[in-house]
């Protein structure tokens, strides 16, 4: 992937999380839960892009 298209994509994602944290009510509970879980997703995609982390193609949850 392009470094330019990964700026982009984490300024797309900055903005947006902004603009929830900004112009929709919630708790700070909330807010701070949905903050934590975009940030984790974006650090997994992050390693997965660079390829640190691998594909996580095989993961699944439950039982197959």
């Amino acid at each position: 992937m392009p470094l330019l298209h990964l700026v982009l994509v984490l300024i797309v994602v900055g903005i947006l999380l902004w603009l929830i944290n900004t112009y929709i009510p919630m708790d700070p509970k909330i807010k701070s839960i949905l903050n934590a879980v975009v940030v984790i997703c974006v650090i997994v995609w992050l390693l997965q892009v660079f390829g640190v982390l691998g594909a996580l193609d095989g993961f699944k949850v439950g039982n197959p």
